[in-house]
This record gives C-alpha cells, structure tokens and sequence, in this order.
C-alpha cells in the first residue's frame, strides 16, 4: 500500500458538462458514496429493506403480472415516502437531492420488474407534470403521486416513432367549442398502463406542433389495450394506448404549445441517468447470489468458488460494480452541485433542475450505455457462475438475466445514446462551451513529440491514472480528426461517433474510479481491494479504448494520412504489464471477507 496525495477541492457548482475530458484526474474532489450524509443514507436503508422485505417476496407473483399487488406495492411504498423525492413539499412530497433519488432508484432495483413500474411512476411518469405543470397541474395531481394514490404512465413511443421522438403521428386538434383538444392515433409500450389513473401523452397539434398533455384514465374515447407478454421484466404492465376522438380538457396541456420536445428530451436525460443508478442494486445482488452459490456449489471435490476461472468472473463483475457506481454518485454530485445555490422553495428551482440536466447531458447517456451495457455482462457471468442451475426458473439469476436486456432499448436505445455522446460534446465544443478544439491542438502537438501524459501522483494508481488520461486524449485527437474530417456530416458516419464515444464512457469509468479511490484512502494509504479494482478495469479498458480509437482513424482517414496518424497514436498505448492472478485473489478476497460488493453505502 501506498500513501495518497488529497485532490485538489473545488465547488462542483462551477463544473460543466464534459469537464472530465479536460481535467486531470483527481483535480477537482467528486461525490462518492463514501461521502454520502446520514439522511441519504436513511432514506437508501429504507428503501432497500422495503425491496428486500415487501417485493422480493413477492416475486412469483409479481412475474405472474399481479398488477393489483403492485399497485398496493406502490401505495406501500408511498407511506414511506419513498415515490415523493422529486416532488416539493407544497404538494406532497419531501423534495429532496438528485442523489437521494439516485439512491431510491439503486435500491428499488433488486426486482426488474418492481424497478420498471416504480421508476416510471417516480421518473417519466410524474417528472413531467413536475418540471412542466402549471399550479393548477401540480396541485390536482403531485398529491396524489406523491403518496402513490394515483399511478403515472408516460406514453411516448409510437409504431413508427421511437428515438425520434417528434416523428409522433398521434393528432391533436381543438374541438369547435375550444374547451377539449381531441386526439386520434395510438402510443406502444407504456408502462404501468393497465393499471395507471394519469398518462402524459404526446401529440401532433394541428399536424406540426409536437405537445405534451395530461390524459386522465377515463378520459372518453381512450382505450388500454391487451398486455404485451415480454422476454423479461414479465411483472411490470406494458399495453398499447389507443385514442379515438378521445377529448382532453384544454387545461391539460402540459408546458407550452409545440414545445413538447424540451419535456421528452430533459425526461429523457434523467431517466438515463437514473438507469445508471437503477442497475447498480440488481447488480450488487447477483454478484453476492454467484458468490454464494460459487462457494456451495462442488465440482471435482473443491467448491467451485476455488476455481481461477469462476474467480476471474466475480472479479470482474465487482468491477462493473464499483465502476458504475463510481460514475453514477459522481455524477449525481454534479448536479446537485449545480443545485446547491437554490432553495427548493424557488419558484424557478424547476427550471434549474432541467438546466442542469440540460448541462449533464452527456453524462447521463453514459451512464445510461455503460450502465446497461454493466448489467448485462454480470448477469450473463453470474448464469455461467451457477452452471445449468443458471438457466432453471427456481433460481433469480434465471429472471435476472431476461429482467436486464430490455435497459439497452429504453430510454432511448444505445446505439442512440452512443450517437449523442459524441455529438453533444462536438456541439458545445463548436459553440465554445468546452475546450475541445484547443485541448485537441495541444494533444496533436505532444503527440508530434512522441509525448503522452504523465501521472500527477506517484502512488499505487499512477500507471491508471496515466491510463485515465491517455483515453482522454485519444479521445479528444479522435474527435478533432473526424470534425475535421466530416463537418457537418459527422453524424452520418455512426461508426466513428459509436468508437469515440465508447472512448469517452472508458475514460470517464477510469477517471472515475480513481479519483474515488484516492479520496477513499485511509490516514493516506490506499485500500488494496479499490486498487485492484481499479487496475483491473484500467488493464482491460486501455486495450479497449485504443483499438475504438484506432478503428475509428481507420474509419475517417485514408492513406498517408492514416498512416501517420496510426504512427503518432502509438504513443498513447497505455497498457503495463500486470499479473491477472495476483489482482484476481486481491478482489476475491475482499467478496469472500465481505460476503459480496465490499462497498455498500450503508
């Protein structure tokens, strides 16, 4: 163990988005779940002991789609205050931090289908009328979701409109006496449908103004169809919407006319963000099931927790774990960091709060990719973890891993979220929101040299931080190449926006982890168990970052000019010999001491 250097400490308040790309490591202290305070801490041990208690339990017939459970589920869950975080107090709620919603959302994700149906009615399902209802709007329905006496549903999609969200054919047009809007047309895949009292709906006014409204359950002309029968998250209600001539009071338009696209996308993005939060419990629990079954389980007369390959699968999904959560609450520190300044008693503390997701935008689509993208991978190491017995309905892991494919499709699919993250840190770069351009000239010139980054501190992690920064500016070079390279047609070439950004989710889990880390040392000496993870997710991370780079050069240049730039990238190749069996018994160990994730925030 080595001593550790304390980070330099400034307000997050003045972070913008995308910083990371352009700080070094450890420059500016993150939010950590080490740092969380005793009523956040509260508020996640009652929420998960409510999920472990009240809907685990409950499993069998949650999957057998018990809707009237989970409806009373969420009126439970409503006493305990656990639906009203996001909600004032003036209607409701308890109007709290992001990070305490974060929480909420960790927690209430051992159970995918409990996790669905309470996020969309804490998240897409009330969030709009939050951020976007007039008084009258928030005083009529904010109550009622705040305690869970009534269920939100948010209807979005469409057959032929997904991602694009204002491809929306559902109509609206002004009845002859002005006070109904009548809407034709039909919404697919809406959670919590069969059993939801409030929907908000989006709708084409007059043909080209894409607006949102609030659509009560009885409204006449709307219909809920069947329920969809699905791979996974089989508990969870999801039907079709069908409208004919259905007639929503003019009251109920939700923000502005035609301006239904800024309530979809800022949704959108704390929904992303959420999902990173929202994986994280889930992923706890299987890692802590294998473990366990791992150790029970005998092959061979040695239980199979002894093996070196089932313990390189533990190792790794504790990795995905710490760095998810790494992500996540550091994140989730940033925009409370945007927030600290304004009392939530504002009367514009709303449009702060879409300000600032507006802001992190860009890391909400990481978190929502790399989040997604965690999940599956652990549950896919867990089922191989308990063998055969992975594959039988009797064990959860069984369910889990249906339960975890359907986060790489919703809230907008990866592949979507991969094309933004690139994009959005290119247009804010254009507009001179970040340094991007400047950084990348300064990366090409150390380059021309030969150089690559140095570590600012010479502990246990400085080879990962030198890796941490070496994705950043393989990153940066990568995207001032293709701007260069493209303009205006970049996004026509996802293949290269798809690598970058898959560059710029390693750099910012590396980063991330890190920093974690060394803010996390003890009397300054760093927790070997951290560092391993840490340096394990480094080691397989360079590797990945620097072949995305290069196949995204191969993608934009050609001849000489590829060549050259092959040549000169060859200096950011940040991989250092490491000894896998040394860091996999280092991590395993640390899972059997503490019988799963070492690092709960209890």
């Amino acid at each position: 163990m080595v001593a550790a250097t304390e980070p330099a400490s400034r307000p997050q308040d003045v972070l913008a988005g995308g910083t990371f790309l352009f700080q070094e490591v450890g420059s500016t202290r993150i939010l950590t779940p080490e740092g969380f305070s005793e009523e956040q801490r509260l508020f996640f041990k009652t929420a998960l002991q409510f999920c472990r208690e009240q809907v685990l339990p409950q499993a069998a017939r949650i999957e057998g789609k018990d809707n009237a459970l989970l409806r009373d589920l969420l009126r439970r869950a409503g006493d305990l205050g656990l639906l009203s975080v996001d909600i004032a107090e003036t209607y409701g709620g308890t109007g709290l931090d992001k990070t305490t919603s974060l929480l909420l959302a960790e927690a209430m994700s051992l159970l995918g289908s409990w996790s669905v149906t309470s996020s969309a009615h804490t998240g897409i399902g009330s969030l709009p009328i939050v951020w976007f209802g007039n008084e009258a709007q928030k005083a009529k329905y904010l109550p009622k979701l705040a305690t869970g006496e009534w269920v939100a549903a948010y209807a979005l999609t469409e057959q032929g409109s997904g991602s694009d969200a204002r491809g929306a054919k559902t109509k609206a047009v002004k009845s002859q006496d002005g006070k109904h809007y009548v809407l034709n047309g039909s919404k697919l895949y809406i959670t919590n449908a069969a059993f939801a009292d409030v929907f908000v709906v989006f709708a084409q006014v007059d043909g080209d103004k894409f607006t949102g409204f609030i659509v009560e359950k009885d409204t006449p002309g709307l219909t809920v169809g069947p329920e969809e029968h699905k791979m996974g998250i089989r508990g969870s209600s999801t039907c079709p919407l069908y409208f004919e001539d259905a007639l929503v009071p003019v009251e109920n338009l939700l923000g502005e006319l035609g301006k239904g696209h800024r309530i979809a996308f800022n949704i959108l993005n704390y929904g992303r963000l959420k999902l990173g939060a929202g994986v994280i419990g889930s992923m706890k629990l299987q890692l802590q099931s294998a473990l366990k079954f791992a150790q029970e389980r005998k092959q061979f007369k040695a239980p199979i927790a002894t093996f070196p390959l089932i313990r390189e699968k533990l190792a790794r999904m504790a990795t995905l774990v710490y760095a998810v959560e790494s992500m996540t609450y550091r994140t989730a520190g940033l925009v409370d960091g945007r927030l600290a300044s304004k009392e939530r008693s504002d009367a514009d503390y709303d449009a702060h709060v879409i300000a600032a997701m507006e802001e992190f935008a860009t890391e909400a689509s990481i978190m929502k990719v790399f989040g997604s993208e965690a999940i599956g991978f652990l549950v896919d190491d867990a089922v191989q973890v308990h063998g055969g017995a992975g594959y039988i309905e009797e064990y959860p892991v069984e369910r889990a891993y249906r339960d975890a494919r359907i986060n790489r499709i919703f809230e907008g699919t990866n592949e979507i979220n991969r094309m933004l993250i690139t994009g959005m840190l290119l247009k804010r770069a254009v507009k001179g929101d970040l340094p991007l351009f400047a950084q990348a000239r300064s990366v090409a010139e150390e380059l021309g040299r030969g150089e690559r980054p140095r570590a600012g501190r010479h502990d246990a992690l400085a080879n990962e931080e030198i890796a941490a920064e070496c994705a950043k500016h393989l990153a940066i070079h990568g995207m001032r190449l293709a701007a260069e390279t493209f303009g205006t047609e970049l996004d026509k070439h996802q293949e290269v926006m798809a690598a970058l950004a898959d560059v710029v989710m390693d750099a910012y889990a590396l980063d991330s982890m890190v920093t974690r880390t060394r803010q996390g040392a003890t009397s300054g000496v760093l927790d070997p168990v951290r560092v391993a993870l840490v340096r394990l997710y480094a080691m397989e991370s360079t590797t990945r970052a620097f072949e995305r780079t290069r196949r995204a050069l191969c993608a934009t240049l050609k001849g000489d000019a590829l060549s050259l730039e092959l040549k000169r990238l060859s200096a950011l190749d940040a991989f250092t010999p490491y000894d896998p069996a040394e860091l996999r018994e280092t991590l395993v160990a640390g899972l059997e001491e503490a019988g799963g994730y070492p690092y709960n925030p209890l």
